[in-house]
């Protein structure tokens, strides 16, 4: 996964698939994706989790796409958590207007309900970034019951702390999707409690420096195989370094979207140089912060012969 190549919101709505996916620059063969969209149609609800830089972000759009068989913009909506979201902000709420009065406003995650059930003949797709950024039980509130794959019906419906009516009840519909991502790396950010995680499938992605990815980024950015094959060995030993270390472990390894640039690249020296300085290095540090020493040489190894 490239880490986002193209502004997905300024593209008309076109057929979109499992192999535009992969076109697209996905380093993941189709079977991995045809089985995580399997899991998606059935579960409901998943969250991709893994290291940073493996195309959480940028693979949970384009698989909300293919799930839709087109890129429809407007049935797709994606949202950050971060500390300060609340239920009323993402739910429902009451929140200042132009004349300076508390209206009763939706929320991202209450839109995407009433469009899905004004429109039930097509799939529609939630995009949460950064789940365990925020607290999500709090976030949910009464939300997270209904997100159950076995309560997508009127009949489970519930009442919602803020009502616009005495009667009023809230379902979630059953062609509605949530596709989260989750870095586990991040020691400040919230575990996942488990009435989240029983609502939710998790999917691991990885570090994917193979074939496909030397291959996409050869053919695309003309660097070259050689060069490609030297940094695939670099970072698969510093990856195992990290994975060996009682510390960190895999969950922390460096992942492939640091080294896919997005634009040809002239100097492919120079290029892995920056990039190690500037991002992996950096990372490295924070990683080893009780040893800088280690971190200094393993950023001095990835350069090392250059």
């Amino acid at each position: 996964m490239t880490g986002g190549l193209m502004e997905l919101d300024q593209e008309p709505d076109v057929p979109y698939s499992v192999e535009s996916i992969i076109e697209d620059g996905c380093f993941l063969d189709s079977q991995k994706i045809e089985e995580i969209l399997k899991r998606l149609t059935t579960k409901k609800n998943i969250i991709l989790q893994g290291p940073p830089g493996t195309g959480k972000t940028w693979l949970a759009k384009r698989l909300a796409f293919a799930l839709l068989g087109e890129k429809a913009i407007k049935r797709v909506k994606a949202v950050q958590f971060h500390p300060n979201l609340s239920y009323e902000d993402f739910v429902r709420g009451y929140r200042p207007s132009e004349g300076g009065k508390l209206e009763l406003s939706d929320g991202p995650f209450l839109e995407m309900i009433n469009n899905a059930i004004a429109d039930p003949g097509s799939l529609h797709v939630l995009v949460i970034e950064e789940v365990n950024r925020g607290n999500p039980a709090q976030i949910f509130g009464e939300m997270l019951t209904l997100l159950e794959e076995s309560k997508r019906t009127p009949d489970e419906a519930l009442e919602l702390c803020y009502r616009r009516s005495a009667n009023e009840r809230i379902y979630i519909p059953d062609n509605l999707f949530v596709i989260g991502t989750m870095n586990i790396a991040d020691r400040s950010l919230a575990l996942v409690d488990f009435a989240l995680r029983r609502r939710f499938a998790f999917i691991e992605l990885k570090p994917e420096l193979g074939g496909s990815w030397k291959e996409w980024v050869h053919k695309s950015r003309g660097i070259s195989l050689q060069f490609l094959s030297d940094i695939q060995g670099r970072i698969e030993r510093l990856n195992q370094q990290i994975a060996d270390d009682r510390s960190l472990g895999h969950q922390f390894k460096i992942g492939h979207s640091y080294f896919v640039p997005n634009h040809t690249v002239k100097d492919e020296k120079d290029w892995f140089i920056q990039i190690v300085n500037t991002e992996v290095g950096p990372l490295l540090e924070e990683y080893w912060f009780d040893d800088l020493e280690k971190a200094t040489e393993a950023k001095n190894q990835l350069k090392l012969g250059l």
